[in-house]
């Protein structure tokens, strides 16, 4: 089951946003991933809990930002209620969309998961409904996905074998590249693996 810490930061200018202090695991169903989140000044800032059936559709979510809530699932496409502490704003949605995405590097996983992608040359269209922070507002987004490669690395603990992918945001234009090994992100722009306890999980 790894266990470790992501930092991340603004991917445009390199502000720290938060840690993220993680641990995750494939079980019988599926996969779960929760964390919690920490501010550069050490306060508790947030959380996150995403599991997953065995074909990469959210199961649950449940993500805690700025005094906002969020419960989300697959269903109908996929559906969730947003709601402040006091439930006044509480707010439906749902959306002919895949997944969902957001700021925790847990939805880059569950996005790889879904798609279940062979290395290839030519792209993958998702469409997701993205929840960032601060204060997790629901937005649609289009992406493409690419496998660009896989490949083992020699570790002290057996080959480690590492994705590749190019993610293009279709709104914008704007590229950027993911580097995964099992149900750890490695690299993405925003976040940095900072510790990791024990080493990815392989997908059956």
């Amino acid at each position: 089951m790894p266990r470790g810490r992501y930092s991340l930061h603004d991917p445009h200018d390199h502000t720290p946003l938060a840690d993220e202090h993680f641990h995750c695991a494939p079980g019988p169903s599926g996969w779960r991933y929760v964390s919690q989140l920490t501010s550069p000044s050490g306060d508790h800032s947030g959380s996150v809990d995403l599991a997953l059936d065995d074909l990469g559709r959210p199961l649950r979510l449940e993500l805690h930002a700025g005094g906002w809530q969020v419960r989300g699932a697959a269903l109908d496409g996929v559906t969730w209620v947003r709601t402040d502490p006091t439930g006044t704003y509480a707010t439906e949605g749902n959306v002919r969309a895949h997944a969902f995405t957001g700021t925790s590097p847990a939805f880059l996983i569950a996005t790889a998961r879904l798609l279940r992608l062979a290395p290839s040359t030519s792209t993958t269209r998702v469409r997701l409904v993205a929840l960032t922070d601060p204060v997790l507002a629901p937005r649609t987004v289009d992406q493409s996905w690419r496998l660009v490669a896989s490949e083992a690395h020699a570790t002290d603990n057996g080959p480690l074998t590492v994705d590749e992918y190019q993610v293009t945001a279709l709104d914008t234009g704007e590229r950027h590249t993911v580097h995964i090994s099992g149900d750890v992100v490695l690299a993405a722009p925003g976040i940095e693996l900072e510790e990791l306890e024990s080493p990815p999980s392989a997908f059956g």
